[in-house]
Order: structure tokens, then C-alpha cells, then sequence
């Protein structure tokens, strides 16, 4: 497994990292098998969020973690988010961050976070709230690094104005039909939809910034119509991957995979599966280095133009 730094910092997080939004549905004992098979294929980092499951993919995570002495929490990197309350709101407030990360270290059974992200940007937010609330976390040794997800380079920036620690991560969605972000900046002065800026130019902004992007969703369609791997909306695509897997003797899953990672911005894939099969296909991508013509076939054949 490949890895990467972190931001700007030195320390070293893995390319692919495991997304347990849907690890709820497992028990502590399943979790701690699927932990060892992550760890196993060069997997350290996880990704939560208090919402997920309503919290019980981090106590299911916690328990799967409590009685395994053969794993060890300063092997690992564990990362939440926050901000996305029940009923349809976010709330980033002072009082609502601190709540949610000592809830979350409950649930976790740690006594601190590699890393806590502010899952959605919250209109009513107040940056020096934020502020605070980070160098309270920070101080008390209970978050180490802190960075977003969901958000604009100007959210960014205002935040990043009040803040004492760099923000370090934006986690964003991503994937081979869903890559606004790298189709806008291709058809620069283009007059077509995808021309359109979305996001602030986020990617440039990333590299500029230093910022690892985390991209989630890594397999999905727009607009949440499913995963693309031999979905019949996309048979260019699936023949494209299935002519440049059989290159490599892998999956068309392990291509996509590696479509992302190709890019030099060095961005994280976040695998969200539960299953430990494909989970090693996702990884099996580290090791494989799409060519540029490969890239680019990738590319079109997902329904983006070169103008």
C-alpha cells in the first residue's frame, strides 16, 4: 500500500483508507476480522462520523477495537466528523463540536482522534466558534489534526482565518462520472455544463493549500442512481475498464480505483464497502500506475469531452 503525507504535515496515512459509514450493519466481531483484513492489506486509517448508523458504526467499531490486545490504537489513525444533526440541520456551533467529539471518543473507547473533520458546511456558522472549540480539542490532547468535508475553497478560507491549526483534509465526492472538478478546469472558456465551476475550483485550491482531498463515493453515479460498475447507463465506460483490467489482471473496481489515485493531487480513496472481497480489490489498486492515454480513455469513455 502507497502512501501519502497528510497536508502539509510529515506523517505518512495510506492512499486507500476504509469508510465505516455502513459498518453499523456488522457485529463487533465481524468488524474486528474486516479491521485485521484492512490492516493486513496496508490499511490503517478509518474514517467515521457521528451520524453514521447514529453512531453505532463507531461503537460497534469500539467494541470490535476494546478487547483485541493484538491491536494497538497508536497503530491506527481514526477519524470522525461532525456537524450533521438529526431533522435536517448542521450545527458547528462551540457547544455542539465539543458534545459530538466527547461522544464519539465514548463510543470509539479512545481517548483521542487522529483527526476530526466538519462534515457539512453550516450556514449559520461562526468561525471563531470553531476556534475555539478546535484549540479546546487540540489543547486537551483529544484531536490532533482537524479538516473539512463538503466544502467550497471560501468556506476554507474563512474558517482557516480564526483557526490556530491548519486545516488539513476536505473530503469530497468523486468518481469517474462524478468529476466536476477536474471537467470544469478542462473546459476552461467552454460554454457546455460541465464548463460550469461547482465547487470554487476545489482541486486547484487543494494542491495550492496543500490539502489532502479524501474522495467518498468512489463508484457512484450522479445523482445517487448507483454504483457504475456494469450499471447499463454506462457500457463505453465498463468496456473501456473491463479491456484495461484484463491488461492488468485485475477487477474493473481495481481500475476506477486506480483512475483516481492516478491523479497528482495524491487524493485518498475512502472504500465504503463492507465486504472484505472487494476491499481488497480497491487496494489491489495502490499497485497499479494508469498511463496517461489510459487516463484519458478512462475519462471520455464516462462521458466527459476534451474541448
Amino acid at each position: 500500500m502507497k502512501q501519502i503525507k497528510l497536508g502539509s504535515t510529515n506523517v505518512l496515512v495510506p492512499e486507500i483508507i476504509v469508510g465505516c459509514m455502513r459498518h453499523n450493519t456488522l457485529t463487533p466481531k465481524e468488524m474486528n476480522h474486516y479491521i485485521h483484513t484492512a490492516l493486513e492489506n496496508g490499511i490503517n486509517f478509518f474514517d467515521h462520523a457521528d451520524i453514521y448508523g447514529q453512531g453505532q458504526s463507531e461503537e460497534v467499531f469500539g467494541q470490535a477495537l476494546k478487547n483485541d490486545p493484538g491491536i494497538k490504537r497508536s497503530e491506527l489513525f481514526i477519524q470522525t466528523k461532525c456537524g450533521i444533526k438529526p431533522g435536517q440541520m448542521y450545527d458547528l456551533s462551540k457547544k455542539h463540536i465539543i458534545k459530538s467529539v466527547e461522544e464519539s471518543l465514548k463510543r470509539l473507547q479512545t481517548d483521542y482522534l487522529d483527526a476530526l473533520l466538519l462534515h457539512r458546511p453550516d450556514a449559520l456558522v461562526d468561525p471563531s466558534e470553531v476556534a475555539e472549540a478546535f484549540d479546546e480539542l487540540h489543547a486537551s490532547g483529544k484531536v490532533k489534526f482537524f479538516g473539512v468535508s463538503n466544502h467550497k475553497p471560501m468556506q476554507i478560507e474563512l474558517l482557516q482565518a480564526h483557526l490556530s491549526d491548519k486545516l488539513l483534509i476536505n473530503q469530497l465526492q468523486f468518481s469517474l462520472p462524478v468529476s466536476n472538478m477536474v471537467a470544469n478546469g478542462m473546459e476552461v472558456n467552454m460554454t457546455g455544463e460541465c464548463a460550469i465551476d461547482y465547487d470554487g475550483s476545489v482541486l486547484d485550491y487543494s494542491r495550492l493549500k496543500q490539502m489532502t482531498i479524501q474522495a467518498w463515493s468512489p463508484f457512484q453515479m450522479p445523482d445517487w442512481q448507483g454504483v457504475f460498475i456494469d450499471a447499463p447507463q454506462y457500457p463505453e465506460l465498463n468496456n473501456v475498464l473491463a479491456k484495461i483490467a484484463t491488461k492488468y489482471q485485475v477487477s474493473k473496481t481495481t481500475i476506477a480505483t486506480a483512475w483516481i489515485l492516478r491523479h497528482p493531487a495524491k487524493m485518498q480513496v475512502i472504500a465504503g464497502t463492507t465486504k472484505e472481497t472487494r476491499l481488497k480489490e480497491i487496494c489491489a489498486a495502490s499497485d497499479i500506475m494508469l498511463t496517461k492515454e489510459e487516463w484519458y480513455e478512462l475519462y471520455l469513455a464516462a462521458g466527459h469531452r476534451l474541448p
